[in-house]
């Protein structure tokens, strides 16, 4: 089976600190590391009441702190709001102190409203289309020192921190595929140009020193429970959030309620059923089908999954019990496999 990560947001639930949240988020990385989880990202957004992850790499290096062996990192940080020469030597400090688990994800949005993008960004100029050499800039600070380089990065130069493009875009997608970076497509929240996406960065992708053939990672909602009816009230958690995103007025998570219909407007819940339209919600069984369907019709070189929930216990059940339907997946495809392999000998 494919390697399983998560994606966190540490979100901050009604009632609750920031602290609270990032507490829970380190716990978390903790659970999934004993559930053999492959990755842990946390991800950049500011102004947002229920998000605690503004300062990414301070957060990355808290959660790193508090694991062995799991590999943390960003997903990701937004490169236009920072210099890359900053964003080299933070990364360059956790891979130093944590060595070969660190990951740095990188996207082009500003992860935020414009009056917020305007306050993060002195240069009232700067945009998302000086991303490309600002990819490059980068990693020629993670790059041995050239002969003559007097812009260093320290720590920074020689540790070939691993670099992810992110995106929910073609645009994202080519360019990947053109730098020879594997690719990690934002399908939990825009899912419009998945396939899309993926096939144009397989058939694009040009080998580099790094990575010598292409490699997609998908996010994906996951909201597993002990009955189905359990997860559809747990999910309706994100469904309130994200629609009150959209209605300009983000706060933090809010609990869940039995009747989503008297939360959402008709032109809401079309929306919100859109954006969210790669979600798998419900008990074990529910969410072994929806977890194959969803990896036979898009076929990810590994999963990321996400789940904004307003319950912390019931986000490591959730995360839990994805893990054991993970791990039965894997043993059903290792038992065909060996099947096949009797019948051929």
């Amino acid at each position: 089976m494919i390697p399983f990560s998560v994606l966190d947001l540490a979100p901050v639930s009604a009632g609750a600190t920031p602290g609270d949240a990032l507490r829970n988020s380190r716990d978390l990385a903790q659970h999934a590391e004993r559930w053999n989880y492959h990755r842990f990202w946390l991800a950049e957004h500011h102004n947002m009441p229920g998000i605690a992850s503004a300062a990414t790499a301070v957060a990355i290096g808290y959660v790193a702190e508090g694991t062995k062996k799991i590999r943390v990192g960003a997903g990701g940080v937004m490169l236009p709001n920072h210099s890359p020469l900053v964003i080299a030597e933070q990364f360059g400090t956790l891979e130093s102190l944590y060595p070969r688990r660190i990951d740095l994800g990188l996207g082009r949005a500003p992860g935020t409203d414009m009056a917020t993008t305007r306050a993060l960004r002195r240069d009232s100029k700067a945009t998302g289309d000086e991303f490309p050499e600002s990819v490059k800039e980068l990693q020629a600070y993670f790059a041995p020192v050239a002969p003559g380089q007097r812009v260093r990065a320290f720590p920074g130069n020689g540790l070939r921190v691993p670099i992810w493009l992110l995106g929910s875009s073609l645009f994202s997608a080519q360019l990947a595929a053109a730098m020879g970076l594997p690719y990690a497509f934002a399908s939990h929240f825009a899912p419009t140009d998945l396939l899309q996406a993926v096939q144009l960065y397989r058939e694009g992708f040009r080998p580099s020193q790094d990575w010598q053939r292409p490699y997609v990672m998908l996010g994906l909602n996951v909201v597993a429970a002990d009955s189905d009816a359990e997860a559809r009230r747990l999910f309706t958690s994100h469904q309130q959030a994200f629609v009150s995103l959209r209605r300009g007025t983000p706060g933090q998570i809010p609990p869940p309620i039995d009747d989503i219909e008297s939360y959402w407007t008709l032109a809401e819940k079309a929306m919100a059923s859109q954006s969210l339209l790669c979600s798998v919600v419900g008990a074990p069984a529910t969410v072994e089908r929806g977890l194959r369907k969803f990896v036979e019709v898009t076929k990810p070189d590994e999963l990321m999954v996400t789940g904004l929930l307003y319950s912390h216990k019931a986000r490591l059940r959730s995360y839990e019990l994805v893990a054991e339907v993970r791990d039965r997946l894997a043993a059903q495809r290792k038992s065909a496999r060996e099947s096949v392999s009797s019948l051929v000998s």
